[in-house]
C-alpha cells in the first residue's frame, strides 16, 4: 500500500493548482458539513474526532517515515508543536465552535481573508510583501467572492450583522495564516512524517478542551449522521486536504497557494446547485469568472524559497 502512494503522490504532488484546487474543494465540504451537524455534533468532539480520526488513517502509512526521520521530529518538537497548536488544534476547533452560530454568508466572507492574511503574517515574519500581481490576484478573487456571497448585491455586505461566531471564524483565520506562512519553516523531514506529527500533537493539544465539553454535558448523537461527518472531516479535509495544502505551499509558496481559498465559496456555490437544487444565476458566472481570473493572476507571481522534503 505504501509503494502504491508513493507512485501516486510521484506524479500528483508535482501539481501544484491542482492540489490547492482539490484543497478547497474538500475545505468547502467542510464548511458546509460543520454548519449542517452544528447542534448534532459539538464542536471540539468534532475537532478531535477529526484529527484523532486522520491520525490512524495515516500512522500505517508513516510509520516507516516516522522511524527514520525521530531525530528530525524530536529535534524540531517545539516547531512542529507550534505548527500543530496554530494549524491542526487551534484553527479548527474556533471553526467548528464558530459555525455553531454563524451564517453562511459571514463565514465565506471571513474564510476569503486568508490570502490577505497569509501576506500579511509572510511580510511580519520573513519581509516577504506580495507582488503586484498577487496582490491585484487576492482583490480581483476577492471581489468575486463579494459579487457570489451577496448574490449581485454588494450593498447587501453593509447589512452583515456580525456576532461571536462570526469573530471566531475571524480569529481562526489570523490563526491559519500563519501556520500557512509558518510552513515555510517546515524542518526537513518526508511529507507524511510531517502531517502524522503534527495531526498527532495537534489531537493531544485537544484533550484538555475535550474533557471540559464531556464534562459540561456536551455530548454528540450517535447515529449515521455523526458517524458520516466524523468519516467525511477525518479524510478529505483533514488527511487529504492538509497534505495537498503542505505540498502546494512547498512548490509555490504561501503568498501564490493563499488566493486558492477564494476557490471555496465557488465550490460551495456549484455545491449548492448540485445538490441543493439552487438555480445557477448571472452573478454566480461573474463571481466565478473574477475568482479564477484573481487565481491566475496570482499564481503568476513569483514563490519564496522554502524548505525542500526529503
Amino acid at each position: 500500500m505504501v509503494s502504491i502512494l508513493e507512485r501516486i503522490g510521484s506524479s500528483l504532488f508535482q501539481r501544484p493548482y491542482l492540489l490547492l484546487s482539490l484543497t478547497s474543494l474538500f475545505w468547502a465540504g467542510n464548511l458546509v458539513l460543520g454548519r449542517f451537524v452544528a447542534g448534532h455534533v459539538p464542536p471540539v468532539t468534532l475537532a478531535f474526532a477529526r484529527w484523532a480520526g486522520a491520525f490512524m488513517l495515516l500512522i500505517g502509512f508513516a510509520l516507516p517515515h516516522l522511524r527514520r526521520d525521530w531525530p528530525a521530529i524530536r529535534g524540531n518538537l517545539g516547531r512542529l508543536s507550534l505548527m500543530a497548536l496554530t494549524g491542526i488544534g487551534a484553527y479548527n476547533t474556533l471553526s467548528y465552535w464558530g459555525l455553531q452560530s454563524t451564517e453562511a454568508l459571514n463565514a465565506l466572507l471571513i474564510q476569503s481573508t486568508g490570502p490577505l492574511l497569509i501576506g500579511v503574517w509572510t511580510a511580519l515574519l520573513f519581509r516577504d510583501l506580495m507582488s503586484r500581481a498577487q496582490l491585484l490576484g487576492v482583490l480581483a478573487s476577492l471581489a468575486g467572492v463579494a459579487v457570489i456571497v451577496s448574490r449581485g448585491d454588494l450593498a447587501a455586505l453593509a447589512r452583515i450583522h456580525l456576532n461571536a461566531g462570526d469573530v471566531a471564524i475571524l480569529v481562526a483565520m489570523v490563526i491559519y495564516g500563519l501556520y500557512s506562512a509558518l510552513l515555510r519553516l517546515k524542518p526537513a523531514m518526508h511529507w507524511l512524517s510531517f502531517l502524522t506529527a503534527t495531526i498527532g500533537i495537534g489531537a493531544v493539544f485537544l484533550l484538555p478542551l475535550l474533557a471540559v465539553e464531556l464534562a459540561s454535558g456536551r455530548t454528540p448523537t450517535l447515529d449515521a449522521t455523526t458517524a458520516g461527518a466524523i468519516a467525511y472531516v477525518a479524510i478529505f479535509p483533514s488527511t487529504l486536504a492538509y497534505l495537498f495544502f503542505i505540498r502546494g505551499v512547498e512548490l509555490i509558496g504561501a503568498n501564490r497557494a493563499g488566493p486558492f481559498f477564494h476557490l471555496m465559496p465557488l465550490f460551495g456555490a456549484i455545491m449548492a446547485i448540485a445538490f441543493l437544487g439552487e438555480r445557477p444565476q448571472p452573478f454566480h458566472a461573474v463571481g466565478f469568472a473574477l475568482i479564477l481570473v484573481g487565481v491566475a493572476i496570482a499564481a503568476r507571481g513569483r514563490a519564496p524559497a522554502i524548505a525542500q522534503q526529503a
